[in-house]
């Protein structure tokens, strides 16, 4: 069953670049990826310390193998300091 992610990244006042940085920097490596169906990072307009990544996958096996990955533990690893909130869905797809 494919899955569809979409998490929303609130970043701190002032640390917007550097959220934005990290997040771009998931997405060639994650296009790449066994399994990988769709990843992109949006920017709100009306907000620029809000950001949402839409993400997915061909099943739960890509999207654990994706989580296994050293760009994702990367990201892990770097992003607390400069996000405020963070939240997510998973979307299933009706038609």
């Amino acid at each position: 069953m494919t899955i569809t992610k979409r998490v929303t990244f609130i970043a701190k006042e002032g640390c917007e670049d550097k959220m934005r940085e990290l997040l771009i920097a998931m997405v060639a490596p994650s296009k790449v990826e066994d399994g990988c169906i769709f990843y992109d990072i949006f920017a709100y307009e009306n907000n620029p310390r809000k950001f949402m990544a839409v993400e997915s996958w061909r099943d739960e096996v890509a999207l654990d193998g994706h989580k296994a990955s050293a760009h994702y533990a990367v990201y892990k690893s770097s992003y607390e300091p400069y996000c405020a909130d963070k939240y997510s869905d998973k979307l299933e797809i009706l038609g």
